[in-house]
């Protein structure tokens, strides 16, 4: 079979799939993890001194994953940025060192994080799988040979794309366990459906119009705006706030993080610290 090997510095699989900002990205073991996205499945073995295997070719990891895993930007340099005056973000970003955000699908992540809102990791990921279960396309995975493992699943599917969401009746979102956000996720679908919301078009918004119009969209508010922001469009200056979060800043910044101190890295900081505050000792 073919797989790529790589050595890439500040890269941690399991942290980033442990991250909170991804729902199908998965640890197998402590050396392998797998992440389902754009349309493929990609299983990730850990090698030893930053060498990794990925189950993919060398066209798709310059295609979709380089990009994906967010690999041509200087996150060392990211992590020296830290100000060594404050010691709970330094605490945070050597806790979760190797963490990358990941550019994820628009599409996905929009209905993702519409899904979000006011639920658990594990009851939004259960929700995003029935969804591509339901809607999706089978993924086809080649049998693996090491350094890779066997899969988490025996079958795995792709988040359906709009067209294929559009088929689904408002009580068929419900049932996949949404609750009311299914109305919002109708409307998410209509707006992307008519052209009235693309890709495209947020990708070509200055920071300022692109967080207006996700506010212009039903159900969408300035938590899930921001993480659409972040995660699928390369806007690492942006800070989610949700219920964990505000508890840190409450906690060790009188209630306002000096966001403005990491103008384009803001949202890097806050990963680390989202990161460090549920998973450390």
């Amino acid at each position: 079979m073919d797989y790529v090997k790589k050595t890439i510095p500040f890269f941690d699989p399991y942290k980033i799939a442990k991250s909170g900002q991804v729902f199908r990205f998965h640890p197998i073991d402590d050396h392998h993890s797998e992440v389902v996205a754009m349309g493929r499945y990609l299983q990730i073995a850990c090698l030893g001194n930053d060498e990794y295997a990925f189950s993919c070719g060398s066209s798709d990891f310059e295609k979709v994953w380089r990009e994906y895993f967010d690999l041509d930007r200087d996150y060392i340099e990211i992590y020296n940025s830290v100000d060594s005056e404050d010691r709970y973000l330094t605490d945070s970003a050597s806790f979760s060192y190797g963490i990358r955000i990941l550019k994820q699908d628009i599409w996905e992540t929009v209905i993702s994080y519409i899904i979000s809102q006011r639920r658990s990791i594990p009851s939004i990921t259960t929700s995003v799988d029935r969804i591509s279960e339901r809607f999706g396309t089978k993924i086809s995975i080649p049998e693996l040979s090491s350094p890779f493992v066997r899969p988490l699943k025996d079958v795995y599917y792709a988040f359906p794309d709009v067209e294929q969401l559009s088929k689904a009746s408002l009580q068929d979102i419900t049932d996949t366990g949404v609750g009311y956000r299914a109305e919002y996720i109708m409307s998410a679908i209509d707006d992307f459906r008519s052209g009235k919301i693309t890709p495209e078009l947020l990708m070509s918004r200055n920071d300022e119009d692109l967080y207006n119009t996700l506010l212009s969209m039903h159900g969408i508010g300035k938590k899930v705006a921001n993480c659409i922001m972040l995660y699928s469009l390369g806007r690492c200056g942006m800070f989610p706030i949700d219920v964990w979060m505000q508890r840190i800043v409450d906690a060790y910044y009188n209630g306002r993080f000096p966001a403005e101190n990491y103008p384009e890295t803001a949202g890097i900081m806050q990963q680390f610290m989202f990161y460090y505050e549920r998973n450390r000792p």
